[in-house]
Parts: C-alpha cells; sequence; structure tokens
C-alpha cells in the first residue's frame, strides 16, 4: 500500500506542477500576502485533484456524459472567475505587510477550488495517467482511499514548495520588483480568462 500511496502521490504532483493559472494566481497571492496566502490556493486547488481522482477511481464512464454536459458552462464560470481574479489583483495595494483574514484565506481556497473543477477535460487526463501507472485495477475501497489520499497529500506538496519558494524570493526581492512580478501575474489571469472565454464562445457558436 505504501507503493499505491508513493505512486499516487507523484501522480498529484504531476496534475499539479504544470504553472497554468492556478499557479498564476498561487504567485501572485504569495507575493501580495505572503506564504499563507499562497498556500491557501495550492489548498483548493489539491481539494479539487482530490476530487477527480475520487471520481476516476470510483469509474470515470459513470461521470463521462454529465461532464461533457457541464464542460461549457464551467468553462464561462472560470474564464469570468479568472477575469475577476486578474482584475482584483490589479486594483489590489500591492505587496501588503497587511494580515489576510480567515475569510480571505477560505474565499481563495473556494475559488482554487472552483477553477480546478470548471475543467472538466482534467479528468481524461487522470484517466490516462491513472491507465499509465496501473492504478485503474485497484478497485477495493481502501485502495481508493490510499490513491485519493495521495493525489491529495502530493498536490499538497508541490503547492507547499512553490509558495514557500516564492515566499523566500519575496523576501529577497525589492518592492518595485516583486510589485512588478505580481501585476504581471494578474494580467496573465486576466489572458487565461479571455482565453478560456474565448474557447467556449467558439464551441457555442461552432
Amino acid at each position: 500500500m505504501i507503493l499505491l500511496f508513493l505512486k499516487a502521490a507523484l501522480l498529484g504532483v504531476i496534475i499539479t506542477a504544470p504553472l497554468g493559472p492556478i499557479g498564476m494566481l498561487c504567485i501572485n497571492r504569495t507575493l501580495e500576502r505572503g506564504f499563507l496566502a499562497g498556500f491557501s490556493c495550492g489548498l483548493g486547488t489539491a481539494v479539487g485533484d482530490a476530487s477527480y481522482a475520487l471520481v476516476a477511481v470510483t469509474g470515470i464512464a459513470a461521470f463521462s456524459e454529465t461532464m461533457s454536459r457541464a464542460t461549457l458552462p464551467l468553462a464561462i464560470a472560470g474564464g469570468l472567475l479568472l477575469l475577476w481574479l486578474g482584475y482584483r489583483g490589479l486594483k489590489s495595494d500591492a505587496i501588503e505587510a497587511a494580515e489576510i483574514s480567515g475569510s480571505g484565506l477560505f474565499g481563495t481556497i473556494i475559488a482554487t477550488f472552483l477553477l480546478t473543477i470548471s475543467n472538466p477535460a482534467t479528468i481524461l487526463s487522470f484517466g490516462a495517467l491513472f491507465a499509465g501507472f496501473g492504478l485503474l485495477n485497484e478497485t477495493s475501497r481502501f485502495s481508493s482511499a490510499v490513491i485519493v489520499s495521495g493525489v491529495l497529500v502530493g498536490s499538497l506538496a508541490w503547492w507547499f514548495c512553490l509558495s514557500a519558494a516564492v515566499d523566500f524570493a519575496r523576501n529577497r526581492l525589492t518592492e518595485s520588483v516583486a510589485a512588478k512580478v505580481s501585476r504581471g501575474t494578474s494580467y496573465l489571469l486576466i489572458v487565461f480568462g479571455v482565453v478560456a472565454l474565448g474557447s467556449a464562445g467558439y464551441t457555442l457558436v461552432a
């Protein structure tokens, strides 16, 4: 079971490591508000990844039709959320030293969870990787729990390392440089949002 857990943890890292919009948001929040704010982004994503892992181990086919119906509205919602997060990042005071409230952390977790599940195509990636890692053959409840836990831990480990690395660099950058990087990630979030909405619009009219 230890090997199974390690395989699932590696899968969690592989799924989350590519820097997309959530990675940009994690960097942005860490630069603005510190490690805890950045790691909260990863926590929401890790829960989303674990949810997809749970879907994968309980049977992809049973959910494929529902996910295909939800693809367009979720893509639109995700695109709008990215635009809002990018706009909010541009409007906020750069590199604040103020403490972030518990409600702010919770809101970030919810936002990144919604962003994660707003891309139903992720379940297909999970399916392919699960097959490649030989995890689809594990059908017992205990094995499924181990796999989902492993994905959660692997994803959290990646976000912990990313947030810690950015926070370490943040404390060594000048305020102006950190502010420019923070604004740059906000612009990238807006670009990701426009691309997501453009892709959804093309699908709608095609």
